[in-house]
């Protein structure tokens, strides 16, 4: 086995028992539900309050149905719209790097296990067929299951370092936007606030309306001509 294969093990295992940690000590579920308690829960750890934000936003990716929204907003009530969005990104980043490689490393058994059966039946064959443009078009729009797509994705044959770019670039947009409104609210910019509620809401509802429609359309495009 190659060093950098043992490598990326160990650093999966260490994911995984902070991950497994976070967990038991906390009822995720509940706490990402509940704007003030993780907020309250974040602030407690005090200079390493950054550090457990950043872990919490990578277990909402691996641990369903936890909402990311929740925790997306208290990083800009937290940090502001620059760090929030930096500290959530790194966390979403190493939340989906973890799902991707948990599919590539355990398989089909193990995703099948994790991701519901209608969502691999819309999605599987799709992102074993399609060309990493289209993966990144998943990424860019609101409403696609993006946690969800990290896990397909570790199936296929896209390499890391190509997820890594599409899935950091991809969440980008909502990050920003949540971050935002997390600072408005802090400042009591309800006016900004409503509005950047409004432009996210719009969003998704349009995402959620054509879902089909979108996924429909990439898949009538010519796939990408393999290499002879």
């Amino acid at each position: 086995m190659k060093k950098g294969t043992i490598g990326k093990i160990i650093l999966l295992l260490v994911l995984i028992l902070l991950v497994v940690f976070i967990i038991i000590k906390t009822d995720p579920y509940n706490l990402f539900i509940n704007r003030k308690a993780l907020a309250k829960y974040i602030e407690s750890f005090g200079p390493l309050s950054v550090v457990i934000f950043i872990a919490l936003q990578a277990v909402q990716v691996l641990v369903a149905p936890i909402p990311g929204e929740v925790s997306g907003f208290i990083g800009g009530y937290l940090y502001g719209p620059v760090w929030g969005t930096l500290y959530s990104t790194i966390g979403l980043t190493i939340g989906s790097m973890v799902a991707f490689f948990l599919g590539r490393l355990l398989g089909k058994p193990f995703v099948e296990k994790i991701v519901n059966p209608s969502a691999r039946q819309k999605y599987e064959s799709f992102l074993q067929h399609r060309g990493t443009p289209f993966i990144f078009i998943l990424f860019l729009i609101p409403g696609f299951p993006k946690d969800t797509l990290s896990y397909l994705i570790g199936l296929t044959a896209m390499k890391a370092k190509t997820f890594l770019v599409i899935c950091t670039i991809g969440r980008l947009m909502g990050t920003v936007l949540l971050s935002m409104s997390g600072n408005f609210a802090k400042n009591g910019r309800n006016g900004c606030l409503a509005t950047v509620l409004a432009i996210g809401i719009a969003i998704s509802l349009l995402a959620l309306y054509y879902h089909d429609d979108i996924l429909n359309l990439l898949r009538r495009k010519n796939p990408p001509k393999s290499k002879p």
